[in-house]
């Protein structure tokens, strides 16, 4: 800071304030550093440990400054180094030195860590929301495609015929277990550490959970050196994201893929492409190739704090003012990517003839034929050798499987009679008639056991 404080007889140089200064980024705590401040302030009275007026006038100080921010009438200072300077220096000159007992029994550090974690509970409750309406779209498209068929892959090679809407639903199993991740987030994250000063505690009777009660943490800290120094909440989240952008990442590919005209499975909606600044003709899908590209700088976020929180002794570093920055923008470009993406997939189109014909075209009920064996006794390693030399005997022959005549089916086994010919791609389908299966009537239950969670989730929402 500028000022000539306690042992300085120097102010900092300027360049030192440029490069140390947080409030370019840090002026997101400021709603939750005014909700901590105010119930440390009610916690100080509560104690005695200054006056119920003094509490009064704090926090009616401080309510005041809230309504700048939100108003966004508040002159942030860089001078000031960060958003609890700026808001001390604030209230001091709207009340006088009254306001300098606020931070009376805590610190910078554990009032960083507090803020970090208020903001964070907020953020993973938006999150979560946001990755259930990416659900809900996903849903949605499963159910108007129920009967779509599309051939799955493996290794990027036709593999098996599919219900579109199994394949989707997958992104929802991906997306249910990030969203447990962030509930996971949540529990190490709700902790309170106000109250455990620098680093050793504070020399005063204050009530801890109290301020917890107040804040809505479901707990306090049982150290204090580790309520300081720890990271690890951030950490967690940032593992979240990057996680759940890797999964965004992979229908990004598919998608790109997908509406690519050697596919030609989807069309996306013009709202979410762009075009090509000298080739006409081109329909981009610029949306989910961005989103591609956006999970690396969420890994890079996530990596960058961990080397950060690899080599700090404890207790508090200035290192670690570096935890903001990374999650202010994982958090934003994971929120940015669920919507962007909530919007795309509910206005795309499937091309359902096309992708019924491919699925039915080249070799992919193979593995029937092969489980059509081993059903009449032939051991299964067998049945796969015979049916591998079957399919390569049809390619040689330039036949699909179902052109082959009976005589050149029984060259390769006895088994093979007219039945085989009952093998299709709907027979296929419908024989995965298990939990997990892409039967119809086992995707269906799949979608309604999805249905039943978003069910839950909104009505426990709608009571607050």
């Amino acid at each position: 800071m500028s000022q000539i404080r306690g042992r300085f007889n120097k102010s900092a140089d300027k360049s030192v304030q440029e490069y140390t200064q947080s409030i370019d980024f840090d002026f997101r705590l400021g709603a939750v550093d005014i909700l901590a401040s105010i119930a440390h302030a009610k916690m100080l009275a509560k104690q005695g440990i200054i006056s119920r007026k003094e509490m009064k006038q704090i926090v009616g100080g401080l309510e005041s400054i809230a309504e700048e921010i939100e108003q966004d009438k508040f002159d942030f200072k860089p001078e000031l180094e960060d958003i609890h300077m700026n808001i001390e220096a604030r209230l001091i000159e709207k009340i006088g030195d009254v306001g300098r007992k606020l931070h009376t029994a805590r610190s910078r550090n554990d009032q960083v860590a507090t803020d970090m974690r208020l903001f964070l509970m907020g953020a993973i409750l938006i999150t979560i929301s946001a990755i259930r309406e990416l659900e809900n779209a996903i849903i949605e498209i499963a159910g108007k495609h129920l009967n779509t068929v599309i051939p799955g892959y493996t290794h990027l090679q036709r593999a098996q015929p599919v219900l579109l809407a199994h394949h989707l639903l997958a992104y929802f199993e991906m997306l249910e277990r990030d969203i447990n991740r962030f509930w996971d987030c949540m529990d190490r994250t709700s902790i309170l550490p106000l109250g455990s000063g620098a680093l050793a505690g504070v020399a005063y009777q204050i009530d801890r959970e109290f301020v917890a009660k107040e804040l809505g943490f479901d707990e306090v800290s049982q150290n204090s050196i580790d309520a300081v120094s720890d990271r690890d909440f951030i950490l967690e989240y940032e593992f979240a994201a990057a996680l759940c952008m890797m999964h965004l990442s992979r229908l990004s590919e598919e998608v790109i893929l997908w509406s690519s005209a050697e596919f030609d499975f989807i069309e996306l909606d013009d709202a979410f492409t762009t075009g090509s600044s000298i080739m006409p003709q081109k329909k981009n899908p610029d949306v989910a190739e961005l989103a591609r590209g956006k999970t690396g700088r969420v890994y890079g976020n996530l990596v960058a704090l961990l080397t950060t929180m690899k080599g700090l002794p404890l207790a508090y570093n200035r290192d670690m003012q570096e935890d903001k920055e990374g999650l202010f923008d994982s958090i934003g470009t994971l929120l940015s990517t669920l919507d962007v993406f909530t919007g795309m997939l509910k206005s795309l189109h499937v091309k359902t003839d096309k992708t019924e014909s491919v699925a039915k075209q080249g070799y992919m009920l193979a593995t029937d034929i092969a489980d059509y064996l081993a059903k009449k006794g032939e051991p299964f390693r067998s049945a796969h050798e015979k049916t591998g030399k079957l399919v390569r005997y049809a390619i040689e022959k330039d036949k699909a499987l179902n052109q082959l005549t009976i005589k050149e089916y029984q060259k390769f086994s006895s088994l093979f009679d007219k039945d085989v010919y009952n093998i299709t791609v709907a027979s296929s389908i419908a024989a995965r008639d298990h939990i997990g299966g892409t039967a119809k009537s086992q995707v269906a239950k799949q979608i309604a056991r999805a249905e039943e969670i978003l069910k839950d989730y909104y009505a426990e929402e709608s009571k607050g």
